[in-house]
């Protein structure tokens, strides 16, 4: 099922990196350290600049360093809509990146107790859980599955719910992480589901939505389609992009009840079919980015945290995908956005528009793939503004799902019509993506991959 890309990446990198992984362990260690003291000990910080210090540092400040780029084990989770869960063994050689050889996505192991349509994979390290939900296009519910994650890569699923049809998204949140709020997008719902230590799933709540009228847009917007579950930079809120209410619904989550409650919402354009955001977090401000799939258009917002528990959002700009007005061909949609570890950069990925055509992976074959594109803009950490940057070929067609390693130097594309997933080396400094690392075929439209990283492990 699977075969092997090529590679194109320094071997100079992993020699520096084993020279120097334990300073730089140690010097991360004590910068993190000298960060939660000055957070405990001050009493001056004001909460509505800085509402999200606490959990801002990790991203912007451990993984930066580069302490996840020393694993030795990688894998892949691939999540299908032919009802599977594939693990791949990232292998490289001489464990590194190294020009002119062949790194392999190996399968080693194939789970199908998600359900006949899996749409989406989010990993909860400290538990060693996976949680699986099942879509349920021809069934009259979804599901979420609980899994097991072990060293080998083999999944044992430990529970299953059934819930209402259509999840797509999950948002873990709550005191230690044991909650999950799920939009359902042809349910038109948002639900909250609560996990055990054994990975045991009970529904906490559900709030179901439906339309006075359709929406500008009538196909695609009669009726309410939640399509992501977003936790806010201070884990107190819950985002849920709704591309056919065209509004991002926000709800205010209780830690401990996980309850959610709703409040005033934030109303985006008519017709623009809100999809998926994402938050960065600077010293002085919070912004959000939401991608919206039917206009093809990226809007940035400064995030506001009132006092009275409440979220205000200033809009900072409104652009189409592409940073410029260029004709798409009729039914482009726009897809996944996420911010770069380093909170430098966003990426932003477009399907249906077969803008590239790149050279075949299997090197007995001719025949160029027509390729959509990823694209990636600068953040402007004062303004909140974006530059573009690059687009690159995301490495066929249908890039419905992307994520990044925790040091930014890989980012994983889910290929939902070409059934492939592809390993694409990005330049963390630039932002640019540079050559193709490796790539799988998989049976099925694809529809998740995410990064199991094993970290730090020392030489």
């Amino acid at each position: 099922m699977t075969k092997s890309g090529h590679v194109s990446i320094a071997r100079a990198r992993r020699i520096s990196l084993r020279a120097s992984i334990w300073v730089t362990f140690l010097l991360a260690f004590l910068i993190l350290t000298r960060q939660l003291t000055r957070f405990s000990d001050s009493q001056l910080i004001d909460k509505s600049k800085h509402p999200t210090m606490w959990k801002g540092i990790f991203p912007a400040g451990l993984l930066s360093l580069g302490l996840a780029g020393s694993a030795s084990a990688t894998l892949l989770y691939v999540a299908s809509y032919a009802g599977t869960v594939t693990t791949l063994r990232l292998t490289l050689p001489d464990g590194d990146y190294v020009d002119g050889t062949a790194a392999t996505l190996e399968t080693i192991s194939n789970s199908t107790g998600c359900g006949p349509n899996p749409s989406w994979l989010t990993l909860d390290y400290s538990k060693n859980f996976l949680f699986c939900l099942d879509e349920g296009l021809n069934d009259p519910y979804g599901g979420v599955t609980s899994f097991s994650t072990h060293d080998d890569g083999t999944l044992t699923t430990l529970n299953r719910l059934e819930v209402i049809q259509g999840p797509v998204s999950i948002a873990e949140y709550g005191v230690g992480g044991h909650g999950l709020a799920i939009a359902h997008y042809s349910g038109s719902s948002v639900s909250v589901v609560g996990f055990g230590p054994e990975g045991n799933l009970t529904l906490v709540q559900n709030e179901t939505y439906t339309l006075a009228a359709p929406g500008p847009n009538a196909d695609r917007q009669e009726a309410p389609h939640p399509h992501e579950a977003i936790l806010d930079p201070t884990a107190s809120y819950v985002l849920v992009p709704d591309l056919g209410a065209d509004e991002v619904r926000i709800y205010q989550a209780d830690a401990g009840t996980l309850g959610l409650t709703p409040i005033a919402p934030l109303t985006v354009r008519p017709g623009s079919g809100p999809r998926h955001g994402t938050f960065l977090v600077t010293p002085e401000k919070t912004f959000f980015y939401l991608i919206s799939e039917l206009a093809n258009s990226i809007t940035g917002y400064e995030t506001i945290y009132n006092e009275n528990k409440t979220l205000s959002f200033n809009e900072l700009f409104y652009i189409p995908t592409h940073g410029e007005n260029i004709t798409l061909p009729e039914g482009t949609g726009a897809a996944e956005i996420v911010v770069s570890p380093d909170g430098n950069f966003l990426i932003a990925s477009s399907r249906w528009e077969y803008s590239f055509n790149i050279t075949n992976f299997d090197p007995n074959n001719s025949t160029l793939i027509p390729s959509d594109p990823l694209i990636t803009f600068s953040i402007d950490h004062v303004t909140g503004k974006l530059t573009k940057v690059q687009e690159f070929a995301a490495g066929g067609s249908g890039p419905r799902h992307f994520s990044i390693s925790a040091d930014g130097s890989l980012v994983a594309v889910a290929l939902q019509a070409d059934g492939r997933v592809v390993l694409i080396k990005r330049d963390v400094e630039t932002g640019k993506f540079e050559d193709y690392v490796a790539y799988a075929d998989i049976e099925g439209e694809l529809t998740a991959a995410i990064f199991r990283e094993d970290y730090p492990t020392f030489y």
